[in-house]
């Protein structure tokens, strides 16, 4: 039924998410799809559960997503990725807001050789795409923050390993999306997701969740019920199948556009959800669906293992300086930094390092621009990982990365390495570390180039510490289209790809939302400002932090402040940026940003429902 014949695994040492039987399996229907004996059809609804992912391009392009549980990573799996970024794709990955890793522009017929690099390491993509449970993303900052009430992390896996190749897992409405929480603050977006854990305990101290359902973003957005106050962690697994049970009867097969469970528990209504939710789980019960019978430690322990010693940085420096990107679309600009000051380091510690719960260790986050990391980085990544943390790095939904149990007296030798590998960039979660889906690059669905946009902003706003320093607490996140691969609906700032006629010619522009967010207590969905021309976008971030300066309360964040402020006032602030006529126009208004050519908007037929 599930990845493994148990669910009870735990701690540093995980076991394969990847078998053979897919891959060869996916050989021999490539081969019968090429035969003739399967429809286009068929061929992609297998693909995609075998995360593939056909581009918007002509010629051979394939995406293939691959599922990071939880968002962890080791060396050996970031050497497997680093490997198949330069065999197979542009030498280098992008990360995902779901904690995934994806490569792009794959022949089809590499991807099986792909698979193969990957499955030696453990690596999946089975159920990675399609309508499928997607990949289960935990909070990066389980088992070593202060504020979590556990760790989440094994109970994350144990449902992941449940659910991986489970007969319900791809025979679905829709996709279908799980995320776990244990701290205070929202790290993972929890009310967004058609399932949602967050860490409780019960009044005899039984660990266990509180549990939501039914949240989403896109054409429909809409804030997770909540399903349970407390359940016992141990009957999670039984939770998981009944609600798709529930999302498999009644859920909605025949409408691309809203056949998501949100959709379905709008159809039925909640308190029918609620129900037959019941009914399923006492049924579950009854038939003896497997309870998670593990007990961890409620933090992780110290890691007791031999510590490589870390490559220098100029050795650092020359690996990553001689293997640069190559490839089609927005690739990675790597600057290696030899030589570092008290300044940058300040600067950096400031916002990319944080106490651990464990006295004497840090939090260290690697700031990732647009998610992208070279081969070559990800190698250093994995080496410094062994060298100065656990072994392992989380990915994080804001497309960065995070190192754990970094001795306190390593950190600045840590900073120095990721410097030298081009990663030294400061700002982590702030308004300059921009969160961007890949946009018209390769979506099928995309209708401009948010990678385009999301390197202007980022360089514009590094460019301007001040503006930085100004915008307390917001984040920018951008999606090329409605659908919210980036997020953009639950930002401070979000910007959605969209297209206006001037004249007989095409703008590339987007769509300002302002106040999203989300908390332990729920979400808040951006409010449309104003629709204005791509080029003209910092010209609008400046205006929206500067109103923020000057019109917030005392000790108010830029969250708190964009989610009350009144939104005529900000329309008022961004009227000259949306109106736009021939008149106002250079010819660059008419090239969408990272293209060359003059803008022709495609939406082609995508493959998220298929």
């Amino acid at each position: 039924m599930s990845a493994t014949d148990t669910t009870n695994t735990h701690g540093r040492t995980r076991l394969s998410f990847a078998t053979v039987a897919d891959i060869d399996e996916f050989v021999s229907t490539l081969e019968r799809y090429e035969r003739g004996e399967l429809s286009a059809d068929q061929w992609r609804a297998f693909r995609l559960v075998r995360g593939t992912y056909g581009q918007r391009q002509s010629y051979d392009a394939s995406m293939l997503r691959v599922k990071v549980p939880q968002g962890v990573l080791d060396k050996a799996q970031l050497y497997a990725l680093a490997a198949a970024g330069e065999k197979y794709s542009r030498t280098f990955g992008h990360i995902t807001t779901r904690q995934n890793i994806q490569l792009h522009f794959i022949k089809l017929h590499d991807i099986e050789h792909a698979m193969r690099d990957l499955a030696a390491s453990g690596l999946t993509t089975r159920e990675a795409c399609g309508n499928s449970v997607r990949n289960i993303t935990g909070c990066p900052y389980a088992g070593v923050s202060a504020t979590e009430v556990f760790d989440v992390t094994p109970y994350a896996e144990g449902l992941t390993r449940f659910f991986l190749r489970h007969p319900l897992a791809a025979i679905l409405p829709r996709k279908f999306k799980i995320a776990f929480e244990g701290c205070a603050e929202d790290h993972i977006a929890l009310p967004i997701n058609d399932l949602g854990f967050k860490a409780a305990l019960g009044p005899d101290g039984t660990r266990g969740f509180r549990i939501t359902a039914g949240g989403g973003t896109a054409i429909m957005c809409t804030n997770a019920g909540k399903l349970h106050d407390f359940i016992p962690a141990s009957e999670i697994l039984r939770v998981g199948e009944s609600v798709l049970k529930v999302f498999r009867q009644f859920g909605d097969f025949q409408h691309k556009q809203r056949n998501r469970m949100k959709f379905m528990i709008k159809s039925i209504g909640w308190d029918r959800f609620v129900a037959e939710y019941q009914r399923e789980l006492a049924a579950a019960r009854e038939a003896n669906v497997p309870t998670l019978d593990i007990d961890p430690p409620a933090e992780e322990t110290k890691p007791e293992r031999s510590r490589p010693a870390p490559p220098a940085p100029p050795l650092i420096g020359a690996r990553v300086a001689a293997a640069p990107p190559s490839g089609p679309g927005v690739t990675p600009v790597v600057v290696p930094v030899y030589q570092t000051t008290d300044e940058m380091y300040i600067r950096w510690r400031g916002t990319n390092v944080h106490p651990q719960k464990q006295f004497g260790y840090s939090i260290v986050t690697a700031t990732v621009p647009l998610g992208d990391l070279t081969s070559e980085q990800m190698r250093v990544i994995g080496d410094l990982a062994e060298a100065y943390g656990d072994g392992s790095v989380r990915v994080t939904m804001e497309q960065d990365l995070v190192f754990r149990w970094v001795r306190v007296g390593e950190v600045h030798e840590l900073y120095q390495r990721l410097a030298a590998a081009g990663l030294g960039l400061a700002e982590a979660a702030t308004v300059a570390d921009v969160t961007s889906c890949p946009g018209a690059e390769s979506c099928r669905l995309a209708v401009t180039q948010s990678r385009g946009l999301g390197r202007l902003l980022e360089e514009h706003l590094r460019a301007r510490p001040d503006l930085v320093a100004a915008a307390d607490g917001a984040r920018i996140k951008i999606s090329g289209c409605p659908n919210g691969c980036g997020q953009h609906h639950v930002a401070t700032i979000g910007f959605q790809g969209s297209v206006r006629k001037v004249g007989t010619r095409a703008v590339p522009q987007y769509f300002v939302l302002i106040g999203g967010g989300t908390t332990a207590d729920g979400a808040s969905f951006g409010r449309l400002a104003a629709k204005i021309p791509a080029r003209r976008i910092p010209q609008a971030v400046e205006r929206l932090i500067n109103l923020y300066a000057i019109e917030k309360s005392a000790n108010e964040s830029a969250p708190t402040f964009f989610a009350r402020v009144d939104l005529k006032r900000v329309q008022r602030e961004l009227l000259d940026l949306q109106n736009f006529t021939e008149a106002d126009a250079v010819p660059l208004d008419f090239v969408d940003l990272a293209e060359t050519g003059e803008y022709t908007p495609e939406v082609m037929e995508g493959e998220c429902s298929a």
